[in-house]
Parts: C-alpha cells; sequence; structure tokens
C-alpha cells in the first residue's frame, strides 16, 4: 500500500506492532539484548560473543551484537548503540574502545530506559554504565608483577613494558597493577624501556626491537597480551635472547596458555571472558523480567597460571588454564 499514514496513525500502529497482538512473530515478543566488542576478530571477544549468545538462549532472549573495525572504533560503537536503542533493547553490553568518548552515547542510551553494563572495561567514569562485570585488571597485573619480582630472585631488573594504548583504562590498570605488584613506581629508572602496541602481535615485535635498540640489557618484558607477549618472544629469539629474558603477560587464551606451557611465556593472568557475557546476559534478563537493575562492580576473577611456580605466589599450572582458556 502506497499512500502515507498521518503521522499519529503510523504512531499508533508502530505500538501496535509492538504489543502482544494477533499475527506477531515469535521474534517480536522476545526481550533483546546488544552486545558491543572492541572487535569480532579478537578470539577474546570472539569468546565472549559466544557466552552472550548461550546466555541469551538460556534466558529467552534475542542476541543483537556489532563490534568495532579495529581496536579504537569508538565511531561504530556509537552507531551500534543508536541501532539497538532503536531496536528495543532491554539492555546493551559494551566492551569500549575508546572509555571517555563512547559516554555520551551510553547516557543517551540510559536517558531512553536501556540498561547499559560495561563488560571487560570500565569506562571513564566508571559509573558512566548501570554496572561492570569484569576482571579486575589492577590485579592481574598485579599478579605478573609479584611473579616476575619472585622469579628475578634479586637480580637487578632492566623492565620492558609493551603495553596497550593511550586513554583505555584496561591497558593504564593492568600496566600500573604490575608496576604495584613488582614493587617500583611509575618513572623508576628499572623501566628502561615503554611501547605501545595496542595488542598486536605484529606491533609487540616491533615495539621489543626497538626496546633491544634502546637497551640491549633488557632482562624482564611486561606485557599487556599475550599476543604482544609472542611478539616480543619473537624480535627476542632473533637476537638469542630468549633463554634468558622473563616475560609475563595477561589474558589466559589458548595460545598463550600453550605459550606458557612450552615456556615462551613464564606465567600471565588467566580472566574469563565467557563468565562476563553470561553474567552480563542473565543480569539483562532479570531487568527486562522484574526490573531490578544490576549496579556496581562485580569480578568476574583472574588467576594466575605458570608451570614454575614462585613462593608466596598462588597459582596454577597449565592444565587448569588449558581447561578454562579461551580462543
Amino acid at each position: 500500500m502506497n499512500a502515507k499514514l498521518p503521522a499519529g496513525l503510523l504512531v499508533t500502529a508502530l505500538l501496535l506492532a509492538g504489543c502482544g497482538g494477533n499475527g506477531q512473530s515469535a521474534s517480536s515478543a522476545t526481550p533483546k539484548v546488544g552486545l558491543i566488542t572492541k572487535t569480532e576478530t579478537n578470539p577474546f571477544f570472539v569468546k565472549m560473543k559466544e557466552g552472550a549468545q548461550k546466555a541469551a538462549q538460556a534466558n529467552g532472549m534475542e542476541l543483537m551484537s556489532a563490534a568495532g573495525k579495529f581496536d579504537g572504533d569508538n565511531a561504530a560503537q556509537i552507531t551500534a548503540i543508536e541501532n539497538m536503542v532503536a531496536a528495543g533493547v532491554k539492555g546493551i553490553l559494551i566492551t569500549p574502545s575508546d572509555t571517555k568518548a563512547i559516554v555520551p552515547a551510553i547516557k543517551k542510551a540510559r536517558d531512553a530506559g536501556v540498561l547499559v553494563i560495561a563488560l571487560d572495561t570500565p569506562t571513564e567514569p566508571q559509573d558512566a554504565t548501570d554496572a561492570l562485570f569484569a576482571t579486575d585488571n589492577f590485579k592481574a597485573g598485579e599478579l605478573i608483577g609479584q611473579y616476575a619480582k619472585a622469579a628475578m630472585a634479586g637480580k637487578p631488573a632492566k623492565i620492558a613494558t609493551l603495553d596497550l594504548a593511550p586513554g583505555i583504562t584496561v591497558g593504564q590498570l593492568r600496566h600500573d597493577g604490575f608496576l604495584k605488584g613488582f614493587g617500583v613506581a611509575a618513572g623508576d629508572p628499572s623501566v628502561v624501556c615503554s611501547q605501545d602496541t595496542r595488542g598486536d602481535q605484529a606491533k609487540g615485535q616491533t615495539a621489543m626491537e626497538n626496546c633491544l635498540q634502546k637497551a640491549p640489557d633488557i632482562n624482564l618484558v611486561y606485557t599487556i597480551n599475550e599476543p604482544a607477549a609472542l611478539g616480543a618472544y619473537t624480535a627476542l629469539k632473533a637476537k638469542g635472547r630468549e633463554k634468558d629474558v622473563l616475560i609475563v603477560s595477561v589474558d589466559g587464551g589458548c595460545t598463550g596458555t600453550k605459550a606458557v606451557q612450552s615456556g615462551q611465556i613464564a606465567a600471565t593472568s588467566q580472566q574469563y571472558p565467557l563468565k562476563m557475557a553470561e553474567d552480563g546476559v542473565k543480569a539483562v534478563a532479570d531487568f527486562a523480567k522484574n526490573g531490578k537493575k544490576a549496579a556496581g562492580y562485580t569480578d568476574t576473577g583472574v588467576t594466575l597460571i605458570t608451570d614454575k611456580p614462585v613462593s608466596g605466589v598462588e597459582a596454577k599450572d597449565t592444565s587448569f588454564g588449558l581447561a578454562n582458556c579461551w580462543g
């Protein structure tokens, strides 16, 4: 039918279509939950989406998902929020790429009555979302810092930090936690090189090559994640240094855990994206059913994984890590 309805009648027609009248499809009666990740290629976010889909089915919800084209793609995440609000989602789960720039879009969603929960990465400020379900990223860094301090056994450290990127809280929290765990302050002279990698393996290799040019006697490497760690290992191996440099990392993906098992990485802090997503979807389902809003921070856990334990730092071996890894 080509004739246009008057505006008021059009609104009425749309409202009726959203009610439980005759002829309504099953999917339109199903409450929706949105998941917006930083990318859809990183195994961490692939596992997160898998957990969200499983939880959505278990809770009688329909999952809408979207992702940035790259880590840091704030524009795509804003568009995804707008599209999901327009589609009538009850809640949105988001791993924010730009933790400050995304806040106005989140506010609009919350003002529209949508529950917004950050997964893995807190916004700035953290209370810009209703709730946060995440690894304690500071603790994850602190664990590998404590491990590295004990493993160095009093040997003077020459540290390279292969970080994420400026303005991303998860990277800063892990970095700061590592320094605290190792017992040094920001700016300490034992940190001889710091480079950003965006968590990418190739960039991790380049960063390590740059650090080795600057400080050839580096003997300890902190990395934001395991792809960056494996890039660092490749650069060290090319210089014949892979046996005498300690590498510690964060994430606990299956590839990274296998790298701990093989000795390429000494230890990693394992986090659990499946649990983040499952808990987040359950919170949105509760909100859809009874209006109960999740609030505050829920710690989804972190475990130090190593096959070379040190005294005073609680850890699990790679058998546990491989049974609980992702990717």
